[in-house]
């Protein structure tokens, strides 16, 4: 019996930002008008709680308007001959409602709560959290993302899913940005290696990579019909 070939995803902004959600941070360094440490920070949870809560609360009211493009829907169909694996660096859950079954989040997930005190004390949660909500273990609940200056916690087990890629798709992502620039150094050198994205990227960057200049909603389809062809 043929094994079923890897195929490892990592997403970032641009395909999630074709569904509606905003994208990290605009041209100015600002996240919807506001610092990005005064809301994406230890320090900035901690100088104002009630600011932090709503910007969240707002960002997770947005998603729940906004559903699975294109893009999100063509990784599942892989799914038919492939085992796919999908690390993301989102927080929206676009990925999962399109049907992946192999999603890990990086830097967190919008629709989860937990505690400030035990990291562990997860929770699902779709309403808003306010200044009083608290954990089993009596403390605060907090968005349930990976701020900056705090570790990253699913970064060790996304290397050792894409150590076994056969094949690695990049998605709306830079690869000046980490850890996505620093994942594809875990793949073989014979692993055929994609990046679908809208922007020009310099001869350095394209080494060993097959480059798909074209949005998530455009590209992704494209080459998943290519890669299921390929592999009949």
């Amino acid at each position: 019996m043929k094994l079923r070939k890897n195929i490892v995803v990592l997403t970032g902004a641009g395909i999630s930002a074709e569904s509606g959600i905003s994208t990290f941070r605009d041209a100015n360094g600002l996240w919807e008008n506001h610092n990005i440490h005064d809301v994406a920070s230890p320090e900035g949870f901690r100088r104002n709680p009630a600011l932090v809560l709503d910007f969240y609360n707002q960002r997770r009211k947005q998603l729940l308007t906004c559903e699975p493009n294109a893009g999100h829907k063509a990784l599942v169909k892989l799914e038919e001959k492939f085992d796919v694996h999908i690390i993301t660096q989102n927080v929206d859950d676009l990925h999962e409602r399109a049907g992946s079954t192999k999603v890990l989040h990086l830097h967190g997930e919008l629709r989860k709560a937990r505690s400030t005190r035990n990291e562990r004390l997860v929770y699902s949660w779709d309403k808003d959290i306010l200044q009083g909500d608290l954990a089993e273990d009596g403390h605060q609940l907090r968005p349930h993302i990976v701020w900056f200056g705090e570790a990253v916690p699913m970064i060790e087990k996304a290397v050792e899913i894409t150590r076994k890629a056969d094949i690695l798709i990049i998605i709306g992502t830079s690869l000046q940005v980490y850890p996505a620039a620093g994942l594809i150094h875990y793949t073989d050198f014979d692993v055929l290696r994609y990046l679908v994205d809208p922007n020009e990227l310099s001869a350095s960057e394209l080494s060993s990579i097959t480059f798909i200049r074209a949005t998530a909603t455009e590209g992704v389809p494209r080459l998943a019909d290519q890669l299921l062809s390929e592999h009949e």
